[in-house]
């Protein structure tokens, strides 16, 4: 214990002391070694303020933006658009490798250190399963930013990431298999159920882990593990607590702020300021949609000269993590993959109702009834391509299917990511490598 306070005072060196109430105002006020509620609280508060805005970075991978050439910040991330990781330019921004593992570090100290010191109560219950699920969402992004995609027959041999789980300054620090992490990641989030007792966290503050929150989560991770039942399982329990939808007839805005009745995790930014400024969005994704019966293409688009700006996003007020969207299209894959399709067809006509205009949805309702099973799946796909544009899924969706080609023109050279092409796995960080050697 002394060791591990002793890596706490010099590690942690400031710490809030303050209740934390909201996201948006947390204020460092001294620097302490943690002993109560409220301090391990603040601690928490700190390990999901760390948590990077690294999505914004995987959408210049992706066919949805194209870049500025002319812009202020074109070297920020033209590597990043040409797929070059191998030798960036050193002003290229950097996967947040460090971050990711910072956050870790954070829950940490509240799963190893808090058990122990707190009175147990639900509140302390509540911290500790918030941080097993915050732990388990790191890990989640660092497995799909920097190791292969879930493949079941490949997952125990495939390199993954380094796991750490104690705070210990002699730890080597090798990477795991993709199935280690997979499994810690399980591990963690079935800690969390048996801890976390909110069903949902009020406005302001639920940029924090709830139930909805956790089985919103466990729904993605069996999705991208091809667990198709569990996937669909826990996505039913979160439509249990929250299955609204916006309906952008009635209510033209964007369903992704997090005051939105869809909201159910309110943490990351998924397209940044500065990248706002320096993208346009790409022919790809805009002739993804159907300019006259798609609710969505006026709210996310706004010309500029010969091309579109993407309005979603570049704003505090429309952080966001999980939402019913993705619960209502995860809904639809899975059955799908289980061999239900007219359940599969009756959730994506319900999603889709809230999205497009009363003939748009009339034709598409049409259409729907009467695809087969491969043609849904493509259409459940470009839901998702639409629905989540500049939120930070594509990369992650495309990594989990197709892996298609993308090519990428930037000052009249062309750049070509091809199918199952290995750069769909980010190498580590150069900083990162040099000072772990084992990565």
């Amino acid at each position: 214990m002394k060791k591990f306070s002793k890596y706490i005072a010099l590690f942690v060196a400031v710490l809030a002391i303050t209740s934390c109430d909201n996201y948006l105002d947390v204020t460092p006020m001294g620097r302490v070694i943690p002993e109560t509620l409220d301090q391990y609280r603040a601690l928490l508060t700190r390990g999901y303020n760390t948590y990077p805005q690294h999505k914004s970075l995987t959408a210049v991978r992706t066919d949805e933006l194209i870049m500025d050439e002319f812009g202020d910040e074109i070297n920020l991330y033209k590597d990043i658009y040409n797929w070059n990781d191998a030798n960036p330019d050193r002003f290229t921004q950097t996967f947040h490798y460090q971050d990711l593992y910072t956050t870790i570090f954070y829950t940490n100290v509240v799963i190893n250190d808090a058990s122990s010191k707190l009175d147990n109560s639900p509140e302390k219950n509540q911290l500790i399963g918030e941080a097993y699920a915050l732990r388990a969402m790191a890990y989640f992004d660092l497995i799909n930013l920097f190791g292969k995609p879930y493949n079941p027959t490949t997952a125990a041999s495939d390199k993954g990431v380094p796991l750490a789980l104690e705070i210990d300054l002699e730890q080597v620090y090798i990477p795991q298999s993709v199935e280690v992490i997979y499994n810690q990641i399980i591990s963690d989030t079935d800690k969390a159920g048996q801890l976390i007792n909110k069903d949902t966290q009020a406005k302001g503050i639920n940029y924090r882990f709830s139930k909805v929150a956790l089985y919103a989560f466990e729904s993605r991770l069996y999705l991208y593990m091809q667990q198709w039942q569990r996937s669909l399982d826990a996505a039913n329990k979160a439509l249990v607590i929250n299955n609204n939808l916006v309906d952008l007839k009635a209510t033209p805005v964007l369903p992704n702020k997090y005051d939105s009745k869809e909201s159910i995790l309110a943490l990351e930014e998924g397209y940044m300021t500065g990248l706002q400024r320096a993208t346009y969005a790409s022919t790809d994704l805009l002739t993804a949609y159907n300019r006259t019966a798609d609710l969505r293409f006026p709210l996310l688009f706004v010309a500029s000269g010969s091309k579109f700006k993407i309005q979603k996003g570049a704003n505090i007020d429309q952080k966001c993590t999980f939402r019913t969207s993705e619960l209502y299209l995860t809904k639809a894959e899975t059955l799908l993959k289980l061999d239900k399709l007219a359940d599969a067809r009756t959730i994506v006509l319900s999603f889709i109702k809230n999205r497009y205009t009363a003939a748009g949805y009339t034709q598409l309702e049409t259409a729907i009834n009467t695809m087969n099973a491969t043609d849904l799946n493509t259409l459940i796909l470009q839901e998702r391509q639409r629905e989540f544009a500049v939120e930070g899924q594509r990369w992650f969706d495309l990594r989990r299917t197709s892996q298609k080609q993308i090519v990428h023109t930037l000052h009249g050279e062309t750049h070509t990511l091809i199918q199952n092409d290995p750069r769909y796995t980010i190498l580590f960080p150069a900083n990162a490598r040099l000072n772990n050697p084992n990565l």
